[in-house]
């Protein structure tokens, strides 16, 4: 467990250092397409800037897109008890707590850290889950947090943004650059711009769906560490499956914080989803659940 907490720091230097490659050869393509070199100093200057503001406002950005409320003890005691009580077994300091109002059975954490992380569970997930498979959800969550994946997931956020942001100054910039009258610059520079415009984003995605579907993974054991009750989590995961609906608010950009996928689903949508299929999370849980 110890080893995957430390290969998911180590994960977070590969993915900045992936993705500052990238934003790096698209900028030079820039520089090379317009014949001018501090069109990629700028492009790297402003990557960093937007990509530091989607940290830092990261957790911000998750509530207002997914319209969580944060809530006190008194608003939903159930709920509130079961995360005090998971910070109190694991050690970690009190993360704020919020609700979605929404029907579909879901759950995510976030933040830079465990000491401005935040857990929010939806109203479909509380009214679902007894009390042992909400605590296992809620242990779920809790793990992420402790696990630093938080971290990880919004170092992604921030770089899968940044490089929509780019992919789409591309477009804009070639569109303003085929009405100029001065004939500068490079095709094979132009071309190569929307080849990597468009390849981009799905590079990105594909990153962030390779490393979130490993943290779920490691996520769904912590939990029944953490709860020494296996059948709990299995359970939550079970009636997650079997009541599985899109999210009234959908987003792309926060998919993966989720527990279980909050798209529509569709072929395209399951083989890019950040998420690995439940059945599976199901049968790694049943094949280990002695060993923990």
């Amino acid at each position: 467990m110890y080893k995957q907490i430390a290969e998911n720091k180590r994960r977070t230097v590969y993915i900045i250092v992936g993705f500052v490659i990238l934003i790096g050869i698209i900028a030079g393509l820039f520089a090379w397409a317009y014949n001018d070199p501090w069109i990629a100093v700028w492009t790297i200057v402003i990557a960093i800037i937007y990509a530091l503001i989607q940290y830092y406002a990261s957790s911000s950005l998750a509530v207002a897109m997914t319209g969580a409320k944060e809530i006190t003890k008194k608003d939903n005691p159930r709920l509130y008890n079961a995360v005090e009580n998971l910070s109190i077994t694991t050690g970690l300091p009190m993360p704020k707590v919020y609700i979605i109002e929404d029907q579909a059975p879901n759950a995510f954490a976030t933040g830079r850290d465990p000491k401005h992380a935040l857990v929010a569970a939806t109203t479909g997930l509380i009214d679902i889950m007894d009390d042992k498979e909400l605590t296992a959800v809620m242990a779920h969550e809790m793990s992420h947090v402790k696990n630093y994946d938080i971290r990880v997931s919004m170092i992604v956020f921030g770089l899968v943004c940044v490089i929509g942001l780019i992919s789409d100054l591309a477009f804009r910039m070639m569109f303003y650059g085929s009405r100029r009258r001065d004939n500068e610059g490079s095709p094979v520079g132009y071309a190569l711009i929307i080849i990597a415009a468009i390849l981009s984003p799905f590079v990105a995605s594909i990153a962030q769906m390779a490393v979130s579907r490993q943290r779920e993974y490691l996520a769904d054991a912590s939990a029944v560490n953490i709860t020494r009750y296996p059948e709990g989590m299995i359970n939550a995961l079970k009636k997650l499956q079997s009541h599985s609906q899109p999210m009234k608010s959908q987003n792309i950009a926060t998919e993966a914080m989720y527990i279980n996928n909050p798209l529509r689903k569709g072929f395209f949508s399951n083989l890019l989803s950040s998420h690995p299929p439940i059945e599976k999370r199901i049968e790694r849980l049943e094949h280990g659940k002695n060993n923990f």
